[in-house]
Parts: C-alpha cells; structure tokens; sequence
C-alpha cells in the first residue's frame, strides 16, 4: 500500500463488530480467563496483534476506552427514545 493513502483505507473488509467483540469478550469472562472489573485493553491478549487495531477502532467508534472495565462493554444497552 502506497504510504500516502489515508487510514481508512488501510483497513481491510473484514471487520470486528461490536456484537463480536461483545460476544468474544463474554465467553473469556464465562471461561474465567478474564474479570468483568479488567481493563477492554485486557481483551488484547486473546486477539491476534494484527488484529487489534481494527478492535480498538470499532471500540472507539462506540465509545468505548482501553481503560474502561470489561463490564462496561459486556453490559452495555443502547436505548433509544420511543
């Protein structure tokens, strides 16, 4: 890839949603691999390194923080006004 294209279009078509992040994130709390009270930035340690970049973005499209618990992100519900 040439270095001047922007980062957008570095990112491949396979992408991590928030549903599969979620879901992996619960099964490592469920296998007891993992707390609900660790940092999302735990979560690294169980998707490959080349992979993680396109975890953090979807993450930071929800804004969500390396730093905030694994609870957060398993527990959160998106309401919308009825």
């Amino acid at each position: 890839m040439a270095a001047d294209k922007p980062y957008r279009d570095m990112i491949p078509s396979i992408r991590y949603s928030l549903a599969v992040i979620r879901d992996e994130a619960r099964r490592l709390v469920q296998q007891k691999l993992i707390s609900r009270q660790q940092a999302i930035y735990t979560l690294c340690q169980y998707i490959p390194a080349r992979e993680w970049i396109y975890v953090e973005h979807e993450l930071e499209e929800n804004d969500f923080l390396l730093r905030d618990c694994i609870g957060d992100l398993i527990s959160y519900e998106n309401w919308s006004n009825d």
